[in-house]
């Protein structure tokens, strides 16, 4: 086979592969999978062994290939909205690249190799959990609550909070306080995270029908919600300090981080730009981001 022709047959591939991996959201998935980790650092105690980590990562792979499987049913189950929207309009889904039959087939077999991953090599809780967490967004956040009620985003961000639970579910083979707590956070931190990023794309929802908050409730109510949101969710993040699981270091770094956050939720309140709801979902990511990473150098460097 010559050069030319072997390009012929590789380049198809490899936009194909492309696309596939598109569906998985990487991004997002990415921010899932540092939660998860940051979850399993937290469950055991001081440095880990070796055994430790080869537990993580192969906990870290399941989870990703489930959660990337979430994300391909997401995209077919919302091809249609997706293609109205500016946002989402180039996902190989929308532009109709990519089938239903293979799109769902790809989700599946994402789905069942991660599952059996984490059932045969982590513990059966932690693939349960995991499987739980695909059907509540793929099914009861995706088919059911985002088209039908504006509160979708806090409702459904139990299954996006759940990573650090399965994180650390995945080293200890069970739910503990200090996992929920995490959990805690992040399902408080959903909501002004996704609302900043609805204000600013509210005509995308408006055209696509979801009945996002903005467009359901205006948006000086959902200017309001953030930055109430933004207050309960400082005090949810001083409970690492509080419950004795985090040290001083993380205490202040949780206090300026989210002191941060309120100013952004306050501002946007007070007085409304289309730039200033983009920097407050940009702040909402480097809030959640710096939080985790702070959790983790105190767990290694500050505690006893």
């Amino acid at each position: 086979m010559s050069a030319v022709e072997q390009e012929a047959v590789v380049a198809p591939l490899a936009a194909k592969a492309r696309q596939f991996y598109a569906l998985t959201k990487p991004r997002v998935v990415q921010l899932i999978v540092f939660c998860a980790v940051i979850g399993m650092a937290l469950a055991v105690p001081g440095l880990p062994t070796l055994a430790d980590l080869q537990q993580a990562v192969l906990a870290a792979a399941g989870i990703w290939l489930v959660a990337g499987a979430a994300a391909a049913f997401n995209c077919l189950v919302e091809k249609g909205i997706d293609a109205k929207m500016r946002r989402t309009s180039w996902r190989p889904t929308a532009r109709g690249e990519l089938g239903d039959g293979e799109t769902l087939v790809f989700a599946a077999l994402l789905c069942a190799f991660g599952s059996w991953l984490l059932y045969a090599w982590v513990n059966p809780l932690t693939m349960w959990l995991t499987f739980a967490t695909f059907v509540g967004y793929a099914i009861v956040y995706t088919v059911v609550l985002k088209p039908l009620t504006p509160q979708n985003i806090v409702i459904g961000g139990a299954s996006g909070a759940m990573p650090p639970v399965l994180g650390w579910t995945a080293m200890t083979g069970d739910v503990g306080p200090q996992a929920l707590i995490l959990f805690l956070i992040i399902f408080l931190w959903t909501p002004p995270h996704f609302w900043a990023l609805a204000l600013y794309r509210v005509e995308d929802y408006r055209k696509s029908g979801l009945p996002m908050l903005p467009v359901t409730h205006g948006n000086e109510f959902t200017r309001l919600q953030i930055f109430l949101y933004t207050l309960v969710l400082f005090a949810a993040c001083l409970m690492p300090f509080a419950s004795g699981m985090s040290s001083w270091f993380y205490l202040a770094a949780a206090t300026a981080l989210s002191l941060g956050f309120c100013w952004y939720g306050w501002r946007l309140w007070r007085d409304y730009s289309d730039a200033l709801a983009r920097k407050t979902f940009r702040y909402s990511l480097i809030h959640l981001s710096l939080l985790f990473a702070a959790l983790l150098i105190d767990h290694y460097l500050f505690r006893p």
